[in-house]
């Protein structure tokens, strides 16, 4: 994979997801060491190029390069020259002349990475563009489920919540579908994709109970009220009624479900208060899974596309 962009779940297919997945627990060995770290990437640079606020996908990019031995640079918007009238691409092609062994970037439109990869020579790696994807959390939540489950295949897999605009409820419908899981969604009707089950093959619910119903995985998404440019539901209070998850919900899916987020949580209204801090929620599996799928994708594809496969500096 070494000098290939990763700018979404879409691109992949089930074997490089997998051999993600399989060097992702290696890594998850390094966490619990005393020392954690590695010099696997000594003497390589990763550049985070985060245009959008982030807590949990920056701060696992920038641990992931550092128990790599990896030299990380995190770039801030508000102290750069974009407050110059500086353009994100002529940016990224400066990031680009200091050589740099890999890029990540986070953007709050979609297809900002792809763009910024057409221009580079190093491999991209898409930390969440605007309603587009956020492969990384696909994949670290497909590693939880598979640490936890023991399997993917044959799992039913159930998102709620705001799919319209999700980043993570686009990439986790590719992950979980090529992995074998069957994969349904609930939301209220103007929160769920014009033919999305012709296009993305999932089962769409506006009930939650039949939404619910014998699944083995539930992920509550939160309410994005920054990209929200409508009324998509009469009020909170009535969405977390009718949508947000709490124990008597649960009683509808499997006995040994598990409930995940990809955080931040608004509390009370995706999730009941209970369910965020206790089993079966996993969502703090989530995060520290997160460092080890990161330092698995940071591992396979940094590095120059000239120095191609198999290259050992």
């Amino acid at each position: 994979m070494i000098g290939r962009d990763l700018l979404g779940i879409e691109d992949l297919d089930r074997e490089d997801i997998e051999r993600i997945l399989d060097t992702a627990e290696h890594m998850r060995e390094i966490g619990r060491r005393d020392v954690k770290k590695v010099p696997t990437l000594r003497g390589r640079t990763i550049i985070n190029l985060f245009f959008e606020s982030s807590t949990r996908t920056r701060a696992s990019f920038e641990i992931a390069g550092k128990r790599l031995s990896a030299d990380v640079i995190n770039f801030s918007p508000s102290s750069s020259s974009l407050k110059k009238a500086e353009s994100i691409l002529d940016t990224a092609r400066t990031m680009d002349a200091m050589d740099p062994d890999a890029v990540v970037v986070r953007h709050g439109t979609a297809g900002v990475p792809r763009r910024i990869a057409d221009i580079l020579d190093v491999p991209v790696i898409n930390a969440g563009d605007g309603a587009h994807e956020h492969p990384t959390q696909a994949l670290l939540d497909c590693f939880t489920v598979q640490q936890v489950k023991g399997r993917i295949d044959g799992l039913t897999v159930t998102i709620v919540g705001d799919i319209l605009h999700s980043r993570v409820a686009r990439s986790n419908i590719y992950a979980f579908r090529k992995l074998g899981a069957e994969v349904r969604i609930a939301a209220p009707p103007p929160m769920i994709p014009v033919r999305v089950e012709e296009t993305f093959g999932v089962k769409a619910f506006t009930s939650i109970r039949e939404a619910l119903e014998g699944a083995d995985v539930v992920m509550a998404l939160r309410i994005q009220n920054e990209r929200l440019e409508g009324a998509f539901f009469p009020s909170v209070r009535e969405y977390s009624s009718t949508f947000g998850i709490d124990r008597a919900k649960l009683n509808y899916a499997k006995e040994d479900v598990i409930v995940m987020h990809p955080g931040p949580i608004n509390r009370g209204v995706e999730l009941a208060h209970d369910l965020a801090d206790h089993k079966p929620s996993v969502i703090l599996d989530q995060v520290r899974n997160g460092v080890a799928v990161r330092m698995a994708v940071l591992y396979l594809y940094a590095g120059r596309r000239s120095s191609g496969p198999g290259a050992s500096e």
